[in-house]
């Protein structure tokens, strides 16, 4: 089984190559895999197959040659992973897999179409609008920290902490609690601060992170897309880019009137054969 490592800001990945959906994925051989330990360490398996192979993605197949099956580190499924997408369109473009047509390559995912296009050395991928549906509350060491609902295609909790709290002192090695009446499938959560005024951007937001599924990682792209949305909310804006500061690095979100591009770099650092693939 060969696989290759890459990473979006830190949020990293192993990569299966698995064009005709041949491999023999479960959960337990996910786990194995991301395991920094005795696998090759990963927040979550990108399946690289195509559209048409994949029940997930057949659907899709007339628009998306390929279907970015996600898998968490824990080997449940996600609907989408921002982070993920980029370099799963990395490994297509440095593998000659695909060519964009008019600048846009397209990949299926469970969350529906995705569209992408190079920006500069980066990567950047369209995704879903964030919506902003509900207050709830995340319960952290104690503290109870309100937040807003956000669909980016996956659930998210954006946090913003008040006064007083420090954003690195947040213990994020337990799973905070959460409505589970808001959030039947789990939820994403994201912990922000504001951070000081950059040129050329609307908002600039520090934040960090614990996904379902993965515990905290260093960057989530997904997640990026819904506490920009929540930061321009609060500025009164419909529209604009917001710099959001993880600690794998930045990423750069702009929401127009009907889309969401998220901008960063994806990077593939390793190939390899896997020589005991069993969980």
């Amino acid at each position: 089984m060969n696989f290759t490592k890459g990473h979006g800001t830190g949020n990293d990945f192993v990569i299966l190559p698995d064009p005709d959906g041949a491999l023999d994925l479960t959960p337990d051989l996910v786990a194995a895999l991301c395991d920094r330990r005795r696998g090759i360490g990963g927040d979550g398996v990108l399946r690289v197959v195509r559209a048409a192979k994949h029940p997930d993605g057949a659907a899709l197949a007339g628009d998306a040659e390929w279907f970015m099956d996600y898998w968490n580190s824990d080997g449940s499924f996600a609907e989408m992973c921002g982070n993920g997408a980029r370099v799963f369109v990395r490994f297509l473009l440095e593998n000659g897999l695909a060519t964009p047509v008019d600048g846009v390559l397209p990949v299926a995912t469970r969350a529906g179409l995705v569209r992408a296009r190079l920006d500069g050395a980066d990567i950047a991928v369209e995704m879903r609008r964030p919506q902003l549906y509900a207050t709830s509350t995340a319960a952290l060491g104690g503290l109870a920290l309100s937040g807003t609902a956000v669909d980016v295609g996956n659930p998210h909790l954006v946090c913003p902490l008040p006064a007083g709290l420090d954003l690195a002192g947040l213990d994020l090695t337990r799973a905070p609690g959460y409505d589970p009446a808001i959030f039947p499938a789990g939820v994403n959560v994201e912990f922000t601060t504001a951070g000081d005024p950059l040129d050329g951007v609307d908002g600039h937001v520090l934040m960090r992170v614990y996904e379902r599924g993965s515990a905290e990682t260093l960057s989530c792209g997904t997640g990026a897309c819904a506490v920009a949305a929540v930061a321009l909310r609060d500025l009164a804006r419909e529209t604009g880019t917001v710099a959001v500061d993880l600690p794998g690095g930045r990423l750069t979100v702009t929401l127009t009137a009907d889309s969401c591009w998220l901008s960063g770099p994806a990077i593939l650092i390793a190939t390899g054969t896997l020589t005991h693939p069993t969980p």
